[in-house]
């Protein structure tokens, strides 16, 4: 509606006030402006008032709309938490929370029955809770843990609660004062609450903390998403968490089609296995060839004429470090010599650096890994290669193939030692602006229109120098052999043509 009412410069009222910040177009929680019924109220107060007055004039009817599915959340396997409920008389409770967590017994067998029971009617004394009662064998999903799990990490050694309100606050974001309300609509209100516990909207905007990425395909995350936001709303709202939201971040890998370009089934016969690739391949190839295949976010079909490119790029990092003597033994080339790289290869490094870094932040491995078969096609043929590049490569590699990266690493630190041995615990290098700035380009040379030659020339070169240079190049001084030449046409930084009559 903004971006109509701009185009067609239509008039814009204000209707909503941030508490700081641009107002135009604002739709977070704020005061409510230029509106008479519910000037001056908050957000949450004034969507109450407006509420009110449609009802009290009969134009509508308040109500709470639930998206959130009924959720089965009990499966008949052994691996999974018990329910703390046990059976009497045809009647279910659940146990007292002293008698808290409910561990699973051990068991040998724990294949299904063949009887319809879980695997946990097995375990008959463990089962037996009295002389009338039984415990519930059904045990929970994974969602029970995988729902909550990130804010256990926050605290993992805490026997007291399952996150301690510190920790919590520190891994998850800090506590928002502005949040906290008493007795408002759609909250989750426990029948007894402590002095120090506090109700909150779960509604209200996050700050930073929590999560930082969550990837998953939109099959899982779909479904894991949705209840792990409603496990953590609940907490929120019942005051043992301080943030409203968990994740900071959604990203759904696109599904890996096979080779046919349909999704991978059995009936299809279109499945690949790993275990194969892998067997032929090497694991860095497979797993540099899923990350090279396309972006992250797309569906795309598997390709071993794929894996087999990716494969070659591999092998070429491995000659352009290592040669192999008559004997068939790999040693490292004596190409590799401790010197400073020169200009041009300075550049590349950095621009290497800028590139790598900025696409696995961003998640286009992709184009990561285009950069680097770039960087190693521009020392393939060098007579010799500074060790730093070398360095550099295998650090910036590592994450996308780390066991040829970590041993030509070993191999280099035989001969060049490193103050850290182990390429896991090298510090991501950095990469200088300065040196990635355009300061000399490559400009094409015609004669009478037709392309006859390029020179490179620093970018603030002016005509005469750039007259100059290329009146100087042999190939030109031959063609221009006793023709006389009416006129020189030049566009900075692009070309220069030499017209002759």
């Amino acid at each position: 509606d903004l971006e109509f009412a701009r185009k067609f410069d239509l008039p814009i009222r204000m209707v909503l006030q941030p508490r700081s910040g641009e107002a135009i177009g604002f739709m977070g929680e704020g005061t409510a402006i230029n509106s008479p019924i519910i000037d001056g109220l908050p957000s949450a107060d004034a969507k109450k008032q407006i509420t009110a007055w449609l009802e009290e004039r009969r134009h509508g009817k308040r109500a709470i709309n639930y998206k959130l599915r009924d959720w089965l959340f009990s499966r008949q396997r052994y691996w999974g938490e018990p329910f703390p409920i046990m059976w009497e008389n045809g009647h279910h409770r659940a146990l007292d929370e002293s008698e808290l967590p409910v561990i699973p017994p051990e068991l040998a067998d724990f294949k299904p029955t063949g009887t319809g029971e879980p695997p946990l009617a097995k375990a008959k004394e463990w089962i037996r809770y009295s002389d009338k009662a039984t415990r519930e064998t059904n045990t929970m999903p994974q969602w029970a843990g995988s729902c909550w799990y990130y804010v256990r990490f926050c605290d993992p050694e805490n026997d007291q609660r399952f996150v301690g309100g510190e920790a919590e606050r520190y891994w998850m974001g800090e506590e928002n004062d502005e949040a906290r309300t008493t007795n408002d609509e759609g909250m989750t209100k426990p029948e007894t609450r402590k002095a120090d516990e506090v109700t909150r909207h779960s509604s209200f905007p996050r700050a930073p903390g929590g999560v930082d990425l969550y990837v998953g395909g939109t099959e899982h995350a779909v479904l894991h998403l949705l209840y792990a936001r409603f496990w953590h709303k609940v907490l929120f709202d019942l005051g043992h968490l301080s943030k409203p939201e968990p994740f900071q971040r959604l990203v759904n890998q696109g599904i890996i089609l096979g080779e046919d370009n349909q999704k991978m089934s059995k009936s299809r016969g279109n499945i690949v296995n790993p275990d194969e690739v892998i067997e032929e391949y090497g694991a860095d190839a497979f797993r540099c060839y899923e990350m090279f295949m396309g972006p992250l976010e797309q569906m795309k079909p598997w390709s071993m004429r794929g894996v087999e490119g990716v494969s070659r790029f591999l092998a070429r990092v491995w000659r352009l470090m290592m040669d192999e003597n008559q004997a068939g033994e790999w040693g490292l080339s004596p190409r590799i010599q401790d010197f400073a790289p020169d200009k041009s290869q300075r550049k590349l490094i950095h621009a290497t650096i800028k590139k790598v870094t900025e696409d696995i932040e961003s998640l286009s491995f992709n184009t990561a890994i285009s950069k680097m078969m770039v960087f190693v096609n521009a020392f393939t043929n060098v007579e010799k290669i500074p060790v730093t590049a070398m360095r550099t490569l295998l650090v910036l590699l590592n994450p996308f193939a780390p066991h040829l990266t970590s041993e030509l690493w070993e191999n280099l630190g035989a001969r060049f030692p490193n103050a850290i041995p182990d390429i896991a615990q090298q510090t991501w290098p950095d990469y200088d602006e300065a040196l990635l700035i355009e300061d000399e380009v490559e400009i094409v040379v015609q004669v009478n229109g037709k392309m006859r030659a390029r020179l490179n020339v620093a970018t603030d070169a002016n005509e005469e120098t750039l007259k100059a240079a290329t009146l100087a190049l042999p190939k030109i001084s031959e063609l221009l052999a006793g023709k006389e030449i009416r006129k020189v046409v030049i566009v900075p930084n692009k070309l220069v043509n030499i017209v002759t009559n």
